[in-house]
């Protein structure tokens, strides 16, 4: 739960305490912070900052969590959980923005990676329908729709309720083409 600029000064510190151990002939203490400092490393890469950018989107500071998220330099190397998280919220950032293409290939990404919850996992899954109707693309718009349903009873009556509403334009559109 370190920004990028935390962690290093959180690291830099650690690492002074090292010299001051090891000048001091306290290997168990050099090792114990090592350890810490081996920790925060790997938290860089496995973890980066996306609950603080995630605290940040719940809040509708869209701007900052997008920084924090940008920090990330190679978010493949997040662990599955954060990774889906990270393209959850850069996804709701780029719809903010009104970035649908963006926005699609993010949620696109999240819907294949573990989420905090069913519902996550459909809101992913209704955001792809939902664009790709907006992009008139009506067959990936059911497909993405077909596999929110099949989670539908774990899902919250909100969440039902988008779906229904998916359901009844896709509908439309299916006379609409029947009609012509």
């Amino acid at each position: 739960m370190f920004t990028n600029k935390a962690r290093v000064l959180v690291i830099v510190v650690f690492l002074l305490l090292m010299g001051f151990f090891a000048y001091q002939h306290s290997y168990e203490l050099v090792g114990v912070v090592l350890l810490f400092v081996i920790l925060l490393i790997w938290g860089y890469f496995k973890e980066g900052p996306i609950i603080l950018a995630a605290k940040y989107f719940h809040k509708k500071e869209y701007a900052k969590a997008e920084s924090l998220l940008r920090q990330i330099a190679n978010p493949n190397l997040l662990s599955k959980k954060r990774r889906g998280f990270y393209e959850f919220i850069l996804g709701g950032i780029c719809m903010q923005k009104q970035d649908f293409e963006e926005a699609e290939q993010h949620y696109e990404l999240a819907a294949q990676y573990p989420l905090r919850t069913v519902n996550d996992h459909v809101a992913a899954l209704v955001h792809v329908a939902n664009i790709s109707i907006r992009n008139g693309k009506y067959e990936k718009a059911e497909a993405y729709l077909q596999l929110a349903k099949d989670k539908e009873e774990q899902v919250t009556a909100k969440m039902k309720s988008v779906i229904s509403q998916i359901e009844e334009v896709l509908k439309k559109h299916h006379k609409e083409d029947s009609g012509k």
